[in-house]
Order: structure tokens, then sequence, then C-alpha cells
């Protein structure tokens, strides 16, 4: 499927960026500043410190159902094996991530999916580095009773060597106050001081939080690039003679038709895992990119997570302090951190009950059962949805093991109609986990040490559903269209000037928060990215260019 013929002079823009999380951000600047015009297009809102709710009660502000119209920053999908939270915004999932900035153990890059296409361990610390200094690393100052939890969990196993305070995306300086830019010379917006409220998976309304709105998406305006909010793409089809026609549709209008299109050169898809692969599969299904790899889909990683938590009996407060303020290796493969929402968010806390193990024999749902009816009392309590999130911690457990499952779309019953993204485990592979024993017995001792409740995801449960707010994978990179769907450069196979740079083409579970090795990956894509006038082929590894960051 291709449309008239048209030349470069007539293309709306050099680049078009479906996205503007860590991927497309990333594009954003690193395009701009190699001269190419760029226009990002992010189908959620543009949001301001004031524009953030107080609480996530506030659903309107809070979650992403448009269909209800709900415009906020969370986004949830259940799917047949997981459910996954992730953020929508200009931003995309700094908006509402954890600030956490880790970089992963190297044996990540041993992984099969992508081992012996690049010199990974050489090429990638000169990344991160620039991360780091983009999104203003620091580490945290403040570590509180859920922390101290954690250590003498950890030292129990003779691991208390691994815990240490998290390095962050935060401004600290002094609270609340506003100072001019410390993080690029004058250069970027001003800042004001981290006041340890907890509402960074909420919205920061203070203004700390650094999120991408404010380092590489405020610079990459100021070089010229254009984002247009509220607007989703449902189609990319080749134009003949080159460039690509994106056919959008507004995401906040329920009720109209609002609709266009835009001509690009080349094209930068940076949609998150969902929507990266959605889109792909869309184009594919429909004619539009038809020799996309078949590996689309494929390899998709949930990072091996479970959330669990505890609420505490007491009024024992766990909620000041940033979201997540330490972590511990447990052991080889598994890391856990507390997280916390501020006083009166307790909309995501809905989703905690007691505390069950899974494994074989008995059914997770029977055992859950008989907690229940064993301790109906912690189970009213446990099952509380307001007035709790100051007495509670909840437990991010992330896992470097291999196990993975699939997306595909199929039409489901509920509505026949259309095609949905849902994921299918591969029989002959190991599938993604929604029972993870070392985490259930932390859990219950992390919830003895500080007098409460422990809990489990009641999704994870019931449904036999893991949780994840890392989705990863489904555009893997590969040798060839028999391994992945794009090179080691970021570029599709199959199809010139078409481009992915977001969490799916990472190829193994990183065991850690993804957003600091996903703005790596992005950085060394882009030094690869031709300048404007150069063909691919003229392309020469080259060192990113940023403004030189001030120590905050």
């Amino acid at each position: 499927m291709e449309h008239a013929p048209s030349s470069k002079r007539d293309f709306d823009t050099d680049v078009a960026i479906v996205g503007s999380g860590f991927g497309g951000s990333v594009a954003a600047l690193r395009l701009s500043e190699k001269g190419h015009r760029v226009t990002v297009l992010e189908k959620g809102k543009r949001w301001r410190p004031e524009d953030f709710p107080k609480t996530n009660w506030n659903t309107r502000n809070s979650f992403w159902f448009p269909w209800l119209g709900c415009y906020g920053t969370w986004s949830m999908q259940l799917l047949r094996e997981v459910l996954i939270l992730h953020g929508v915004g200009v931003g995309g999932g700094s908006l509402l991530y954890a600030n956490t900035l880790f970089e992963p153990p190297e044996t990540v890059w041993d992984d099969p999916q992508w081992k012996g296409l690049a010199d990974w361990r050489s090429v990638m610390p000169e990344h991160y580095a620039t991360a780091s200094r983009m999104l203003g690393e620091a580490t945290n100052p403040r570590l509180g009773p859920a922390d101290e939890a954690l250590r003498r969990a950890a030292a129990r196993r003779g691991r208390e060597h691994t815990f240490r305070p998290t390095p962050v995306s935060v401004f600290f300086g002094e609270p609340d106050v506003e100072v001019p830019d410390p993080y690029f010379n004058g250069e970027g917006p001003p800042r004001r001081g981290c006041t340890f409220c907890g509402a960074c998976m909420v919205g920061c309304r203070v203004g700390a939080k650094n999120t991408l709105d404010k380092n590489y998406l405020y610079l990459a305006e100021k070089a010229g690039a254009s984002i247009v909010p509220e607007t989703r793409v449902e189609l990319i089809e080749p134009l003949h003679g080159g460039g690509y026609r994106l056919h959008w549709k507004r995401s906040t209008s329920r009720f109209s038709a609002d609709r266009g299109a835009i001509d690009a050169g080349k094209v930068v898809i940076s949609a998150g895992v969902l929507g990266t692969v959605r889109l792909l599969m869309e184009c594919k299904e429909r004619g539009a990119l038809p020799h996309i790899s078949d590996q689309l889909g494929n390899v998709v990683r949930t990072n091996s997570e479970a959330l669990l938590g505890v609420t505490s009996r007491t009024r024992t407060d766990l909620s000041e302090g940033i979201a997540i303020t330490s972590m511990v290796e447990l052991d080889d493969v598994t890391q856990m951190e507390p997280c916390l929402f501020p006083p009166g968010s307790d909309a995501m806390l809905v989703l905690g009950t007691l505390l069950s193990d899974g494994g074989p024999g008995v059914p997770r749902q029977l055992r859950w059962l008989g907690n229940v009816l064993r301790h109906p009392i912690e189970f009213l309590r446990a099952s509380k949805p307001w007035g709790v999130a100051e007495r509670s911690s909840v437990l991010l457990v992330m896992q470097t093991v291999d196990t993975h499952t699939r997306l595909v779309r199929k039409r489901q019953w509920l509505w026949p109609f259309t095609r949905a993204l849902t994921s299918q485990p591969d029989p002959d592979q190991p599938g993604i986990p929604s029972y993870i024993p070392i985490a259930n017995e932390v859990a219950r001792e992390f919830a003895a040490d500080l007098d409460a409740i422990p809990q489990s995801s009641l999704n994870e449960v019931l449904l036999d559903t893991s949780t994840t707010a890392h989705i990863l994978g489904g555009c893997g990179i590969g040798a060839g269209t028999d391994s992945g769907v794009i090179d080691a450069d970021g570029k599709v196979f199959g199809y010139d000037n078409l481009y992915v740079i977001d969490g799916s083409i990472i190829g193994a579970n990183l065991g850690v928060n993804p957003s600091l090795t996903i703005t790596a990956l992005a950085e060394h894509v882009c030094s690869r990215f031709p300048a404007k006038g150069e063909s691919d082929r003229s392309v020469q590894k080259t060192a990113s260019v940023e403004p030189e960051p001030v120590a905050p």
C-alpha cells in the first residue's frame, strides 16, 4: 500500500517520532541537534506541575481510560498473563515512574537475543554516563522504617552488603525553593527542591522530579523540535519515492472524528512496548508494512516482576520520602525495592489482598480462600481501599531470569469486532511468573518487622497473572528477520528510514528498573543516526553532544 509520489520538499517534517518517553525524548533532542526538523506525536496530554492531581483518587486526571473520559498518566492493560502498568503523556513513563536510575548487571549483554551484534560491554558505559547526566542522577539522601526493615531482611540472608540508597532522577536542592536551571548551564528550566512528599508516582506538583519534559524534551523544543500532544498514530504507510505518511487521530476526542496525516522522510517509533508492537502489527496486517519480520511480538519480557506489599497495623508513617528509597539484592538474580504513595493516594492499593503462596499442588485461589477464612479481620483490613497509603509499602521484586511471553492480536469474546493485543505463552519456553517464592518469604519477614499485614496483588492470586510496570521486548534486536525486528542501529529490517527506539528493543530481563537502560540504548541508536544530508552508509559512531550539566 503506497501513496502517490512525494518529494523530500513535500515532507511536513524530516523525522516524525511516535511517542515521547525515554526513547522518543532522546531521539527528539539528538536528531534536532543533527539538523533534522523533528515532530513528536504523543497520544497523552502535556502536564505542568500544578496540573497533576493531589491524589490518585482523582481518577479523571490520574488514569488513562479515554472511553471513560479519563485522560491521566497511568494506563493499565490486562493481558492473558500479565497486568501492565505504564505511563501516558508528554514525557511518557517519566511522569509517574519512581525516578530510579539503575544499571543492570553486565551479564544481560550476554543474552542470545543481542549477543554478538555489538560490543555492548564496551559501547554502553559511555551512553549510560550520558543518560545519567542528562537525567540528573543523585543519591536518595533519606531513609525510613521500610528501608531499615529491608536492610534487616537482607542481613538475615548475608546480603546486607548489597543494600544501598537509590540513585534517582530528582533535584533535591533546598525543599520547595526555586533556583535557576542547575543542570544545563542555564539552558534548562528553573527547578524547585524536593519536599519528600512521596508523590513521585502520582505526579510531582513541586517540580523537583527530573521528568523528560525538563531535560531532553525541553532542550529538544529549544533546538526546534515540535511536540504535538493528544495525537495517536494509527497507521504508517510508505510513500512512493521514499518517506512515510502517518495517519493520526485526536486521542482525547471521544465523539469527534478529528483525524489527519503527516508526511515524514524518516520515522522513529517510540510508543512503548504495547504502543509500538500494536502499531506495527496493525501496519503489517493492513498491508501498509507487510515485510515486517514475523518475530514482531516475540520474546516479550516483564522483567520477571512481582508486586507485593505490606500495610502497618499501627499508625507508623511509611510515606515520607521519595517513591523508591533503597534496594537490596536478595540473591544473585533477585532485587527488591520498597515503594510508597503519599497520604490520600490509595487508589492503586485496591489491587492488594492477603498474601498467598503459589506453586504446585493446591491452586493458589484456594490457598487465598483458606487465608481469608482463617483471617477474616486481616482480610477486611487488607481490602480497605482508603486511608492506608501512609501506612503501606509496595515491594517491587525484579529478576534477571530468562522468562518471556509473546504478544499477538486476537478477536476478544467481549468485543469480537476488532482485534486486540493480548499475550500468548510459548509452551516450549519458560513462561512469566505470577509467583516468586523468595518474594513472598521476604514480604512475610518485612511485615513481621513492621507489625504489618503482608499482601499479594489481587490479579496474581485470583487470575494467575503477573504484574509489571516494566514491560520489555517484542521488537527485538537481531542479525536478520529470522531472529529480530530491527538491527543493532534500531533500523527496521526491510524498510529504509524506519526505526524503533524504546523498551521494545531490549532483549533481556534487566532485573532493575529499565528507564536508564532505555535512555542509554536510545543514545546509542541516535549516535548512529545520520545527520541531515548524510546517508546511513556515511555515518560513523559519534560522541553524544549535550549541554554539560552542573551538579545539583
